[in-house]
């Protein structure tokens, strides 16, 4: 059997009235929580869907300990993922990013030492907003290039070379406009 495609679904959405196309939305919507989430996000307040989506990150990354909460790294990662696909700013992909990487930050200087993973994800998430925010204008950057110079200050001693790496980033991503 071959793989479905998009190319035959798009041929048949193309045909659909749009008040088909829009009871298809709707059943979709109803569907899964998934694509709920999306759709509020996609049209509605932006403001509602970061603050969703810093909740499930702080949820994840800075978990209720004395509940014996896990860290879910790839649940935040699949947050930040999924607000990405669905709000088209800039700007706000790297706020949600900054927020995974300061909420990381702040349990393990709150809980001690993690472990190599946990750092890697962090790091990813780091390189990955400096990289966006690098060419920007200086006013647009200076509030996400304070909060990741706050984040290599309040870092230094953690492990797994974790504190250099981030420092290289920032260095790598903004001595050139010193």
């Amino acid at each position: 059997m071959a793989k479905p495609t998009w190319s035959p679904v798009k041929a048949r959405l193309t045909g659909l009235s749009s008040k088909e196309m829009l009871s298809l939305i709707g059943e979709l919507y109803q569907l899964s929580k998934q694509n709920k989430s999306f759709l509020h996000a996609r049209f509605g307040d932006p403001s509602d869907a970061i603050e969703d989506t810093r909740q499930v990150i702080a949820d994840c990354l800075y978990p209720d300990v004395l509940k014996n909460k896990p860290v879910q790294i790839a649940r935040a990662r699949g947050a930040v993922s999924d607000f990405c696909k669905a709000i088209s700013d800039p700007a706000a992909h790297v706020d949600i990013m900054v927020y995974f990487v300061e909420q990381g930050n702040a349990f393990t200087l709150d809980h001690g030492d993690m472990d190599e993973r946990f750092y890697g994800a962090l790091i990813l998430m780091y390189r990955r907003a400096a990289g966006l925010i690098c060419d920007w204008p200086a006013d647009a950057q200076r509030p996400f290039r304070e909060r990741l110079a706050a984040i290599v200050s309040s870092s230094t001693g953690l492990g797994w070379g974790y504190h250099d790496e981030l420092a290289a980033i920032f260095r790598n991503a903004f001595t050139k406009q010193d």
